[in-house]
């Protein structure tokens, strides 16, 4: 099937304001394409996801290290975790930070992680 065939329909991204993509959304009006690599990307950097999570694990294995092996490993598990469940849920951390904030909004569509679609 070539691109431009009768049987696809073709729709194009949307360029629409931060209020009526908050409306438009709770109403059903558009689709949603989020680029899941760069929304993890995204995602760690805006939350600083790092600067949590390596001082955490880092403070855990100097606790298990000088005498405190559980409370130590439940730092570095922690750690790990957060970072974990941050990642594999970071297309929806991405869209209700999109939907909380126009500015957020705004450079997901610039950055070509967020793609908005008018729903079939």
């Amino acid at each position: 099937m070539s691109p431009t065939s009768p049987e696809e329909p073709v729709t194009e991204t949307l360029d629409v304001s931060h209020e009526e993509f908050r409306r438009g959304l709770s109403a059903g009006r558009f689709r949603l394409i989020v680029n899941p690599d760069k929304a993890r990307k995204f995602v760690r950097h805006r939350l600083f996801l790092i600067a949590f999570t390596l001082p955490l694990a880092g403070i855990g294995a100097a606790l298990a290290l000088s005498g405190h092996p559980w409370v130590g490993l439940a730092l570095v598990v922690s750690g790990v975790v957060l970072h974990r469940l941050v990642t594999t849920h970071a297309p929806r951390i991405l869209l209700y930070l999109a939907t909380q904030d126009g500015r957020i909004y705004r450079e997901a569509i610039e950055y070509e992680i967020l793609e908005v679609r008018l729903a079939p």
